[in-house]
């Protein structure tokens, strides 16, 4: 059985790291990215089953941006949505442009692993969608 792999992309260095390493002790594959930019240019390297994407991260691009990139360069890649400004409404904005949950910070890290495996079940059970190689264009 292959391990699922997670992306965590938040600007915030002590929350990623802390996440990062606990979905680690947990027996997934994470890897963690302070910018938008580096989480597509890992996926455009190698695919991941679930990005938990903060959606306000100053510099850059936004994550509302890097979803919809996320959804034209891996559209079988699932993305949790993440928020510390209580941004509901962006958050159904990105609901609807394709992510499959959000979670309002700060969280119980036992939230984030039930939406994790509510996205990792959507991911397992979808039609291929996302076969290309990696670094291959769209």
């Amino acid at each position: 059985m292959e391990t699922d792999r997670i992306l965590v992309v938040d600007d915030e260095v002590d929350f990623l790291e802390t996440i990062v390493k606990r979905l680690q002790r947990r027996g997934m594959e994470a890897r963690g990215v302070t910018s938008g930019e580096a989480a597509l240019a890992l996926l455009d390297e190698a695919p991941f089953d679930v990005v938990v994407l903060d959606i306000k991260m100053p510099g850059g691009m936004d994550g509302i941006e890097v979803l919809r990139e996320i959804r034209r360069r891996r559209p079988a890649t699932e993305v949790l949505l993440l928020t510390g400004h209580a941004s509901v409404e962006t958050s159904l904005e990105g609901m609807k442009l394709g992510a499959c949950d959000y979670l309002l910070k700060p969280m119980r890290f036992e939230d984030l692993l039930q939406k994790l495996a509510t996205a990792l079940d959507k991911r397992r059970t979808a039609p291929p969608r996302d076969r290309r190689p990696a670094g291959e264009d769209a």
